[in-house]
C-alpha cells in the first residue's frame, strides 16, 4: 500500500497493482511535490501521468489542486488499480469541487498520438527497463502537447546514464534520492533569429 501525502486526500491508502510496477516512495513524491508546490504550479493545472502503475503521483496532484488529472498505462492490473484509487479520491473531494480523473489503457504512444490539448505538468515514470531510445520517442511525441511554462518530471535508475533529451525539451534539474534519480525539464524556447521563407 502506497499514500496521499497531503491535500484533501491527504493520507488516504492507495492500492498497488500485485506485479509490474515500481511505486515511486513516499520520501521521493514528497520531494517532487515539495518542488511543485514551490512553483505554485499544480492549483488549476492539466497533469498528465504516464506508466502511472496505481496513479499514485497523478492523484497526489488531483489532491494538491490539479483541476484534470489523465492516468495512461497500458497493464490491465495497474488500469483496475488506477481506476479504483482514482474513484475514492474523487469521494474525498470537497462536495462539487472533485477533480476530473480519466484513466486510459492506451500505451503511452497510443495515447499521445491521439492527445489534444495541452499538458501543464507530466509524470514520466516508466519501468526502469524501458530502453533510452523508447523513452526519447515517448517525450518527442509529448513536446507537442506541452502548454508554454509546462513542468515534465521524469524517473530513472540513478545507476543508468542520464537520458538523451529530444529537441523541445531541456532539463532544469536532476536529483538522486538513493536508487531513484528525478529529472525536472521544461520545454526549451525557440531559436531566436529564424525568419519564415516568405517573410
Amino acid at each position: 500500500m502506497t499514500r496521499i501525502i497531503a491535500g484533501f486526500a491527504g493520507s488516504l491508502r492507495l492500492a498497488v497493482p500485485p506485479v509490474g510496477t515500481r511505486p515511486t516512495s513516499d520520501r521521493v513524491r514528497e520531494a517532487i511535490f515539495s518542488a511543485l508546490d514551490a512553483r505554485d504550479v499544480l492549483p488549476g493545472s492539466r497533469v498528465l501521468d504516464l506508466y502511472a502503475g496505481s496513479g499514485a503521483l497523478g492523484l497526489e496532484a488531483a489532491s494538491r489542486g490539479a483541476a484534470h488529472v489523465t492516468l495512461v498505462d497500458r497493464a490491465a492490473a495497474a488500469h483496475r488499480v488506477a481506476s479504483d484509487n482514482a474513484a475514492r479520491v474523487r469521494q474525498a473531494a470537497p462536495r462539487g469541487d472533485a477533480p476530473e480523473i480519466v484513466v486510459s489503457s492506451q500505451s503511452v504512444q497510443a495515447f499521445l498520438g491521439g492527445a489534444v490539448g495541452t499538458w501543464d505538468v507530466v509524470f514520466l515514470d516508466p519501468p526502469y527497463d524501458l530502453g533510452g531510445t523508447e523513452l526519447r520517442r515517448d517525450l518527442e511525441a509529448l513536446v507537442p502537447r506541452l502548454a508554454e511554462d509546462a513542468v515534465v518530471v521524469v524517473e530513472r535508475s540513478a545507476r543508468d546514464a542520464a537520458p538523451e533529451w529530444p529537441d523541445g525539451l531541456e532539463l532544469d534539474r536532476r536529483k538522486d534520492y538513493g536508487e531513484t534519480a528525478v529529472f525536472s525539464l521544461s520545454p526549451s524556447a525557440p531559436e531566436q533569429g529564424t525568419l519564415p521563407a516568405d517573410a
